[in-house]
């Protein structure tokens, strides 16, 4: 049996225990969480988690150091970064589109006057620009700091390349490191399943029907937005900028989307989602290596669909009207949102209280869509790792195209 295949009947299961613990044995669910739900989904994090700094490290030096050419690097990071911003835009005009069709808002007599959501301070995007270069590569390392370790790990692969024969040396150490990381992803994803299936019982076994209830038209609403942008923005994207199928683009990916959707962790399924690009779409190692760690620390696609549907679930739940104006803004804070609050825990909720700000709307309208926040940050999750694996093909296809072009003027 596949592992993708063990990995969505893991799932599926998780889903039916937790959804039927609830339901009839909230005691029993609550010991089984403790000392089953709970270990199982932590290990798997745990384990994944562990390879994320040195994985990105790596890859990105050994992307860097294999596009060689400083023009190529900046060739492919523009189109990288475009690519992200383009889609994050599309996201959240599909989320703010839809909200109106359904109006979801509307849907109940929700308790605002009962509301209340302490948002913490998300960094101006200005101050996360600036820190983009770390003072202390060590303490980036440490702290997990995403971005600082991209930087210095670009400025290393851009030494290797300089230097050339001078360091042949320290590149194999760096390709060796890297061929290590892989071996104990290929390692660990044996546990995938089970880590699965503990993640997805305790999320869903802690919720209840009852939230699911009382949100529902919410939730059919961020979930088919999704569905929308995955299948429409990254589908068409896939066939006409890289010409390939879409539908078999989702196919091979689906074990990568799997492990997103049961971790809820764009940085936590990075090892998994680079190693499925590079083996089964094909994507060489130095493109991967580059365009999905930057994917996974600025490229939230899903985030963004989540915060233009709760915009407007909260503006029709509070009986307010947002102006044209008003949208603009919620779009252009979000884009510069997803930026700004890059790798800053519990980024979702951080980046809609922004948005929620800018446009003067109740931050305590959060209150409403947290209690399901935790169920929809899984599938959010499995669309931004497919932005970053389309742009990852995408990139591929049309760097193939530009050495064609060398060869032949």
């Amino acid at each position: 049996m596949k592992l993708s295949t063990k990995i969505i009947i893991a799932l599926i299961v998780g889903l039916v225990v937790g959804l039927v613990l609830n339901l009839t044995a909230l005691d029993l669910f609550q010991h089984l969480n403790t000392y089953l739900f709970t270990p199982l989904g932590k290990i798997f994090l745990n384990l994944i988690n562990m390879l994320v700094v040195p994985i990105v490290f790596f890859s990105i030096v050994l992307g860097t150091a294999g596009l060689g050419d400083p023009k190529k690097l900046g060739r492919i990071g523009v189109k990288t970064i475009s690519y992200f911003l383009i889609t994050t835009c599309i996201a959240i005009i599909i989320g703010i589109a839809l909200a109106y069709v359904f109006e979801p808002g509307h849907a109940g007599d929700f308790d605002t006057e009962n509301a209340s959501f302490e948002a913490k301070e998300a960094p101006p995007v200005s101050e996360t620009l600036l820190n983009i270069i770390p003072k202390n590569p060590v303490q980036a390392f440490v702290e997990g700091n995403m971005l600082q370790i991209i930087t210095f790990s670009i400025f290393v692969g851009f030494a290797l390349t300089m230097l050339g024969e001078k360091t042949k040396g320290l590149l194999k150490i760096v390709e060796q490191g890297n061929e290590v990381m892989m071996y104990l992803v290929n390692v660990i994803m044996k546990f995938a399943p089970y880590g699965a299936f503990g993640l997805i019982a305790s999320a869903v076994g802690s919720q209840g029907i009852d939230a699911v209830k009382a949100m529902g038209l919410y939730m059919f609403v961020v979930l088919l937005a999704l569905v929308v942008h995955m299948l429409f923005t990254y589908g068409s994207s896939i066939y006409i900028l890289a010409k390939r199928n879409p539908f078999t683009f989702f196919k091979d990916f689906s074990p990568a989307m799997s492990v997103a959707f049961s971790t809820s962790s764009s940085n936590a399924t990075l090892p998994v989602s680079m190693n499925v690009a590079q083996t089964k779409l094909k994507v060489p190692e130095h493109i991967s290596s580059f365009v999905q760690p930057l994917g996974a620390t600025i490229n939230m696609d899903g985030t963004a669909i989540m915060q233009g549907v709760a915009t407007i679930f909260i503006a029709q739940a509070y009986g307010l009207d947002l102006t044209f104006t008003q949208l603009v803004t919620v779009v252009l804070t979000a884009v510069l949102a997803s930026i700004g609050t890059a790798g800053v825990p519990g980024v979702g909720l951080i980046m809609l209280a922004m948005v929620l700000k800018s446009v003067n709307l109740p931050v305590e309208g959060i209150a409403l869509i947290i209690g399901i926040d935790r169920l929809l940050d899984m599938a959010r999750t499995a669309v931004n790792i497919t932005g970053d694996a389309a742009c990852a093909v995408i990139v591929t296809e049309t760097e193939k195209k530009h050495a064609a072009k060398e060869m032949t003027a």
